[in-house]
């Protein structure tokens, strides 16, 4: 971030004297700040733009970098070394390295390969796979052709695939034989013969053994075998199609956990960027840097991840559960492989409170400079055990953003303070704010977190959406011509931001609106309780607040604990917050990325079907919700 300060200062003669001034005159001057940012990053491109920005006051419609051309993959791939590219780690112990220089090596096969097939740019090529090498090596060389990349991970069922790949009809599914997870070997082979039979556009499938050395594929036609599909002698050079900078790189979904998943479609320039300008500005990511993220290839943490590689650190793949064979295997693996960018889900440093896991006494994290935590709020909680457990000396940095954008609207800095609780800013060149309900901006007030202003990652469009009907209604149906996120938040004194809930969660007792996150950053504190979900109940012409609390094993939910919870959740907030309800479940539902579903459960108490379940990890959790005695009195 200093450097890039220093940058601005020799280019343009401009001299910041905090953050504040510097994120202000990004987002005031963005045909500026993002034509630096592409200098600093060093983008690689066969040519340059005429302009950096076109229909400014278009949004959605502005466009960025006119008469670029350039292409994804060749920015991943700029470094052709020895250097250790990617470290891959299967929860079953198998290890394995991939250098620079085999990484582009298998990326020219696999390209040669698709070639072949007739594979061209515009086409859609799927990937139903765990977080392992051949995924990156699949997508790096869909992109290098101009072709469209998404993914899934392979615990989503058959209707989750289908509602996702069936929409954008690929023409080449990757996918593996099966994958472990939590000690189990779970098989994939059946599925995959079902959505090869159902999705009609899949001519080839490329199967990647994992579990087993030569699985049984005689039933699939489509099928063939990794190591037979690379073109691995007399490779052709590997081309790099010049493409311009809004030219599609991946489709992202949405959760489909309220209906059939979205297609959002990015764009390669504008992803390129912007995860160049989160990672070295805001993570300082460096070459020397071991960046790992606990993700499935279905979250968007997953794209953000590989493109690491572009500022040419060593990327560390873990596929399993975190917790397995104990809770220290990821800490093990941290020290292990000396990772200095550690990112995970809030969900998961909270799991590692609960457990008692005290990394700062049984492991060695010198290498550690930076936690990164998303997919929820990180409670105030938190953000103590990890400067008291885990480590003193670190930036913690909450990000939020979504697959929406598969980038960042707030995030860390490097170089200024973590306050307990907050996100530490808004990200460069982002005019993010908070708007009142007449759209007003305010402060230290909880309001609806806006983007007034075009950013280059904002999706190019949806698929299958001519007249972008389904995106104006996504993101520009609220305050037309500004991007309304669906996140209930609040900038703070310091400038950072508290996430409160999403606005479709919202609680409204007594008109009152009360973000979730406000109620589970309290549920936290609570040794007593492992997971919880909270929603509001029509009654009585009002909402009333219910909460549903997993329990630690040997703990009963009686008057006491009741009373306990209460009294937490009131004493840090208000009255209105206190649960009318507190009723025990086995078990919270979550999407397969680790997000609670809180519409879901609504629905289910409400009596409201819920679509899609294939998109929750748990479905079965849902039953628990059901008709229960307790809500109907």
């Amino acid at each position: 971030m200093q450097r890039f300060m220093a940058q601005l200062k020799t280019h343009l003669q401009l001299d910041f004297a905090n953050y504040e001034e510097l994120h202000q005159w990004s987002v005031d001057r963005p045909e500026l700040f993002w034509a630096q940012v592409w200098d600093f990053t060093e983008i690689q491109s066969s040519r340059r733009w005429d302009t950096v920005l076109a229909d400014a006051d278009q949004f959605p419609g502005a466009q960025w970098f006119s008469g670029a051309a350039l292409n994804f993959a060749e920015n991943l791939l700029r470094n052709r070394s020895d250097k250790t590219a990617l470290i891959s780690r299967l929860e079953n112990g198998t290890r394995t390295t991939t250098s620079y220089r085999e990484l582009y090596q298998q990326v020219a096969e696999c390209a040669a390969a698709l070639r072949n097939l007739g594979v061209v740019s515009g086409d859609r090529v799927a990937g139903f796979m765990p977080n392992v090498p051949e995924t990156i090596v699949a997508m790096l060389a869909t992109a290098s052709i101009g072709a469209i990349w998404s993914s899934c991970s392979p615990d989503f069922g058959i209707n989750g695939v289908m509602d996702r790949f069936g929409q954008i009809e690929p023409v080449v599914l990757f996918a593996c034989d099966g994958y472990f997870y939590n000690g189990k070997t779970i098989d994939s082979l059946p599925r995959l013969a079902e959505i090869c039979e159902k999705i009609d556009s899949i001519k080839t499938l490329v199967i990647v053994p994992i579990v087993r050395a030569k699985p049984t594929v005689a039933l699939i036609p489509q099928a063939t075998f990794w190591s037979d599909f690379l073109l691995a002698e007399n490779t052709p050079e590997l081309i790099f199609e010049q493409l311009p900078f809004n030219h599609p790189l991946v489709i992202m979904y949405s959760s489909g956990t309220t209906g059939v998943p979205k297609c959002i479609v990015h764009s390669a320039g504008g992803s390129l960027l912007q995860h160049l300008k989160e990672q070295q500005l805001h993570t300082d990511l460096q070459s020397d840097d071991v960046l790992f993220f606990y993700t499935t290839c279905g979250w968007m943490m997953w794209n953000w991840l590989i493109s690491g590689l572009a500022s040419q650190a060593t990327l560390v793949l873990y596929d399993g559960s975190p917790f397995y064979p104990n809770t220290n295997a990821l800490m093990d693996m941290a020290e292990r492989e000396k990772i200095s960018i550690f990112g995970g889900g809030a969900k998961y440093i909270s799991a590692l409170e609960k457990a008692d896991v005290v990394p700062r006494e049984t492991h060695k994290l010198d290498h550690l400079k930076a936690i990164l935590s998303t997919g929820s709020p990180l409670s105030q909680e938190s953000f103590r055990y990890v400067y008291r457990d885990i480590k003193s000396d670190i930036c913690l940095a909450s990000i939020s953003g979504g697959t929406d954008i598969l980038s960042c609207f707030v995030l860390g800095n490097p170089s200024l303070p973590v306050w307990e609780g907050e996100i530490q800013t808004c990200g460069l060149g982002m005019a993010v704010e908070i708007w009142d309900d007449s759209g007003r901006a305010i402060t230290e007030q909880k309001g609806e977190l806006v983007c007034t202003r075009p950013f280059p990652s904002a999706p190019i469009y949806f698929w299958n959406d001519p007249d972008n009907q389904k995106y104006l209604a996504a993101y520009f149906e609220t305050y037309p011509g500004v991007w309304a996120q669906g996140d209930y938040a609040e900038i703070t004194a310091h400038g950072g931001v508290i996430i409160h809930g999403r606005s479709d969660a919202i609680l409204n007792p007594g008109g009152v609106r009360i973000g979730t996150a406000e109620i589970y950053r309290q549920v936290e504190k609570l040794n007593e309780i492992v997971d919880s979900i909270c929603i509001g109940q029509d009654w009585d012409d009002d909402v009333r607040v219910v909460l549903f609390v997993v329990l630690r094993d040997g703990i009963d939910l009686d008057e006491t604990l009741k009373n306990h919870i209460r009294k937490t959740i009131r004493s840090e907030t208000t009255p209105r917050h206190v649960p009318t309800k507190i009723i025990a479940v086995p078990a919270i539902p979550r999407t397969i990325s680790g997000k609670i579903v809180e519409l879901a459960v609504r629905n289910i108490v409400h009596n409201k079907a819920v679509n899609n379940v294939d998109a929750m990890a748990n479905p079965e959790a849902l039953h628990f919700f059901s008709n229960l005695a307790e809500l109907q009195e």
